[in-house]
């Protein structure tokens, strides 16, 4: 519990320094994320090397904001010729195309969520750039909390159980109803959006959530671990506490571009 606590407030801090803070957390946790994900791929039987996921967890997170002018090709085309022909020589040939498989794919998991958590920032007006970010996670966090809770304590029907069997649909329905009216309220009080537009915006963030919480599940269940690492004492990996916040800002992002509310 100490560790979550005194985590939270170093990240809720480094946010508050704006967009050097945001950057140092995304710079800080992504690299960790992809060492998570490589140990996951590893035993999983088809390992992501990480001389090649980290360039291109970096691309996907950075380059289409700090980058904007370098071509996609640039990248990605010495990702692919370079990538696949690296393994007509390297060790595990017969894994070769799997393993670049498997780093392109975890590059863009943990990779795209940053750059739309960047977009984001970037395409709000100055003064409530950082009330996004905020509402986005404090939805998450709020929904996450809520079904944990109620699934504990009134939760009987399973939620996915063959990938993880102690959600449940009780909890999942509480998650959403109580989550979603975090982002009605902060896109009405502090965003300047109506009470609908929040709305949406809380259906799919509250939905990306519990998405990602999932997906990463049955990684490690794949991978037949119970968390991602043990680096965050009595909280498992970085990966455990970042899946729910992974998609919600790609589908936050493509919403609110769609509803003109972020400009």
């Amino acid at each position: 519990m100490a560790s979550g606590v005194v985590l939270g407030a170093m990240l809720v801090g480094l946010l508050l320094l704006g967009r050097w803070g945001l950057y140092a957390i995304l710079v800080i946790v992504g690299a960790v994320a992809l060492w998570e994900f490589h140990g996951l791929s590893l035993r999983m039987g088809v390992s992501a090397p990480l001389w090649l996921l980290y360039p291109l967890g970096a691309y996907f997170a950075f380059g289409p904001t700090l980058l904007p002018a370098l071509p996609a090709e640039a990248v990605l085309g010495p990702a692919v010729v370079v990538g696949l022909t690296a393994f007509l020589f390297l060790g595990g040939r017969g894994q070769g195309v799997g393993r670049w498989a498997m780093a392109v794919g975890g590059a863009l998991y943990i990779g795209m969520p940053f750059d739309a958590y960047l977009r984001i920032f970037d395409a709000a007006p100055e003064a409530r750039a950082l009330t996004w970010i905020f509402s986005i996670i404090l939805t998450v966090v709020v929904s996450d909390a809520v079904a944990l809770l109620v699934g504990q304590r009134f939760g009987r029907r399973p939620f996915f159980p063959a990938i993880s069997p102690r959600k449940t649909l009780e909890g999942a329905v509480a998650g959403w109803v109580l989550g979603v009216p975090v982002l009605v309220l902060t896109g009405v009080f502090a965003l300047g959006i109506s009470a609908w537009q929040g709305a949406v915006l809380g259906v799919l963030a509250t939905l990306g959530a519990q998405a990602g919480d999932l997906v990463e599940s049955q990684m490690k269940r794949l991978a037949g671990v119970k968390d991602s690492s043990h680096l965050i004492p009595g909280h498992g990996g970085v990966l455990d506490r970042l899946d729910s916040l992974l998609f919600p800002p790609i589908a936050v992002l493509l919403a609110a571009s769609a509803l003109h509310v972020l400009a």
